[in-house]
């Protein structure tokens, strides 16, 4: 089990996370649609994952949705090197009715974002989705992965943001698999 809280004057979020164990996750962010997305995340990836965060959601849901992607990018690092050896890599497509999303990582200590995802609509309810690339890029710098994060298709803007962020679980879960081994067999170099 990993816990994690980063505090700022516009945040303060504590999260829990254990890639081993699957759990209900317990979300309280302030926006139901984030939390939504998150359930949905930790379900199909299979992973435990509480999150308590708040924030200046008053003034803007950027910080908060930001600062959430900063510490389980953060929480899933300080996983990797407590565990030692993981899979590295994991990657999944999902469908959700109109809409094709599609996940991959590299667990690779090199962070990167590629994120294409035109959304036909610019809100799910009163959730700004323009937001989500800033969590995604949290999440990949503090992680140190790479993340290639694509909405292949779609005619409903939550359908596709729900299937990449199943995409996402699915394919975190992959690459944080414990594996029999170390840091050093995860890289030609030797190291991460």
């Amino acid at each position: 089990m990993i816990k994690h809280r980063r505090t700022t004057k516009e945040t303060d979020i504590a999260i829990e996370l254990d890639m081993t164990r699957r759990a209900p996750a317990r979300l309280d962010t302030g926006l139901p649609f984030f939390n939504h997305i998150l359930t949905a995340m930790a379900f199909h990836g299979g992973f435990q994952l509480e999150i308590d965060a708040k924030g200046d959601i008053e003034v803007d849901p950027h910080h908060l949705v930001e600062d959430c992607g900063l510490v389980l990018g953060k929480a899933l690092e300080l996983f990797r090197q407590e565990t030692g050896g993981i899979a590295r890599y994991g990657e999944a497509r999902i469908p959700m009715d109109d809409a094709l999303s599609e996940a991959v990582v590299d667990a690779c200590g090199r962070p990167y974002l590629v994120y294409h995802a035109s959304l036909p609509q610019t809100h799910a309810g009163n959730f700004d989705l323009s937001l989500l690339r800033e969590f995604w890029l949290g999440l990949a710098m503090a992680g140190k992965m790479n993340l290639h994060l694509h909405v292949r298709y779609a005619e409903n803007a939550h359908h596709a943001v729900e299937a990449l962020f199943k995409a996402a679980g699915r394919a975190l879960a992959q690459a944080y698999r414990p594996i029999n081994g170390t840091e050093e067999d995860m890289s030609t170099k030797g190291k991460i």
